[in-house]
């Protein structure tokens, strides 16, 4: 895409003059151009080893095939070579760098990852919702560096001297409730060559929805159009030779992400990219994992580049922008999505020393073999209902820790899609069959609580209801549940009336009955909309969801049955 901004002389008429000199046009300066190229990458979530990921097959673009994709080193090598081409180049974060992080960089309390994107010159991040996974002092030590965590028994054991992000972390929609101030900076101006380049953030504004009540407690979250377009004028008044939005907040694409200049973008950020000032080139954006390069308008009517990579370090972002820095203009820009193919790119060295010497803290517990499948692999990837065979697994392994009288007897689990992270394990081939606690982890890394609540059949219906037009409209949030539990939904039914058919055992629940139902503490608290869960009663604490998981895994070789607990209609 390349966006021509036009210049328009500025005519300065002078009258009244006794010397009548007359008409007097400014001429604007003779343009000089630098290239500069940003590059971006979202949703990493400590991701220092590559993971598979899929792509278009390049004999025939029906098909897909699997690649090993990302890792930091990787990553690396692909900024190397950028800079090598054009050293005006920028590397940028679009949130959720740290949070629900596998095993390598969790166990360490991300400082591994925070360590590596530092020595790549990453410059600014915007705020993920991740980001506030630990609360907001612990995001501060992320910034300021120490070793004051709330987490003690993993801060500074990576480096007894965690000396912080040397990345700025930006956000203009994130306030103190009480003084009403923002928290973090609105944007950060980065000089690269002879260029000044304004990038300015904004982190979704439900992001109270989809972490957990401490995470965010004290904060406000405001709309991110209104925030960004505040931070404008001032932004404007430093004369910045282009402004790039980092949006932590997405959509979603039926094209692929190698398709340039789509017009195929749904979800959130549609809204968000029309409402944000015109003045901004392009918007960078992350949250959803799906890689797209599309183009919306801009409130003036222009077109221009939404893009978002894949997850994980699939994918990053890439922006070549050739700006007039003697007349502070955007000249024009293209956008592209780069595979981080780590089976073919060169790597960087310091980044494989960074990650040996975390795998040789961590791989002690990760490498430890807890369970054996009765497959190679059980996968998270959702049929046309929302259920998968994975989300089936945890399900039954949460209903099995909560079972009995002493945790809670519960009869149902629910499970939320979000918080099933990977498959199980992440790569194949897997000829042992066997899983290890670092592929465990990496499929559930949050270390969520398990509770059980007491909620009446209607309360169950109601909060399945809610898993449609959920996070946006169009989109749905389907709930993965346990063994014994059924129910049909109707695409083509109203809101509000797609479920019927309820059962438990084959038994149809009762609107009036009350059940015990189990789920994470995040769901019981009413996270990703599901509200109704908050209503329940008598609430009684149970396992760390992590612990369930690897206790059902070792007493059982689990193969997965049929996904038939959900049915769909339409």
């Amino acid at each position: 895409m390349k966006n021509n901004v036009a210049y328009v002389g500025l005519a300065l008429i002078l009258g009244g003059c006794s010397s009548n000199i007359g008409d007097l046009t400014l001429i604007p300066p003779t343009p000089v151009y630098q290239n500069v190229t940003v590059i971006g990458v979202n949703d990493f979530h400590g991701n220092l080893l590559p993971t598979s990921f899929r792509v278009p097959d390049p004999s025939d673009r029906t098909k897909t095939v699997t690649v090993q994709a990302g890792g930091i080193d990787t990553i690396g090598g692909i900024l190397d070579t950028a800079r090598k081409e054009n050293p005006n180049t920028v590397f940028v974060g679009v949130g959720d760098m740290t949070g629900a992080s596998p095993l390598i960089s969790a166990l360490l309390r991300d400082e591994p990852t925070v360590d590596a994107l530092t020595q790549l010159g990453m410059t600014v991040n915007v705020v993920g919702n991740h980001e506030f996974d630990n609360g907001i002092k612990e995001l501060m030590r992320f910034q300021k560096g120490g070793c004051d965590s709330n987490a003690p028994e993993r801060a500074c054991k990576f480096d007894n001297t965690f000396s912080g992000a040397g990345y700025t972390y930006i956000a203009s929609n994130v306030l103190d409730s009480a003084t009403g101030k923002p928290v973090f900076p609105a944007y950060k101006m980065v000089t690269v060559g002879s260029a000044k380049i304004a990038f300015v953030g904004a982190v979704l504004k439900d992001t109270p929805t989809v972490v957990t009540p401490s995470g965010v407690a004290g904060l406000t979250f405001a709309d991110e159009v209104a925030s960004i377009n505040s931070a404008i004028p001032e932004i404007k008044a430093q004369k910045p030779d282009a402004i790039i939005a980092l949006v932590h907040q997405g959509g979603s694409s039926s094209d692929a992400f190698d398709v340039v200049n789509c017009k195929t973008l749904s979800g959130d950020i549609v809204k968000i990219a029309q409402g944000i000032d015109s003045s901004v080139g392009a918007i960078m954006t992350g949250h959803t994992h799906r890689g797209y390069n599309c183009q919306i308008a801009g409130p003036d009517g222009t077109l221009r580049t939404v893009i978002q990579g894949d997850s994980y370090g699939h994918l990053l972002q890439r922006l070549d922008l050739r700006v007039d820095i003697a007349n502070h203009r955007l000249s024009s820009l293209t956008a592209s999505n780069v595979v981080v193919n780590s089976a073919t790119l060169p790597k960087n060295a310091n980044m494989t020393a960074l990650v040996n010497k975390a795998k040789s803290i961590t791989d002690p517990l990760g490498k430890q073999v807890v369970a054996t499948l009765g497959v190679e692999q059980i996968t998270r990837t959702a049929n046309s209902a929302g259920e998968s065979a994975l989300g089936d697994v945890i399900a039954d392994s949460q209903l099995a820790a909560a079972s009995s009288a002493a945790k809670g007897s519960a009869v149902i689990a629910f499970m939320n899609p979000g918080g099933i992270r990977a498959d199980l394990p992440v790569n194949v081939p897997n000829t042992s069959k066997t899983v290890t606690y670092g592929d465990v982890f990496t499929v559930q890394p949050f270390g969520n609580i398990m509770q059980v609540i007491t909620l009446t059949g209607a309360q169950i219906k109601a909060a399945l209801e809610q898993q449609f037009d959920n996070p946006a409209t169009g989109q749905n949030r389907i709930l993965q549940v346990s063994k014994g539990f059924t129910y049909t939904w109707d695409n083509a039914a109203a809101k509000g009336s797609k479920v019927s058919n309820i059962q438990l055992n084959g038994v149809a629940i009762d609107p009036a009955a009350s059940y015990r139902v189990t789920m994470n503490n995040f769901l019981a608290d009413g996270g990703d909309g599901f509200t109704t869960f908050a209503q329940g009663t008598n609430r009684t604490g149970g396992d760390v969801d992590l612990d369930a998981f690897q206790n059902y895994l070792k007493a059982n070789t689990v193969t997965p049955g049929p996904v038939n607990r959900i049915t769909r209609q339409n």
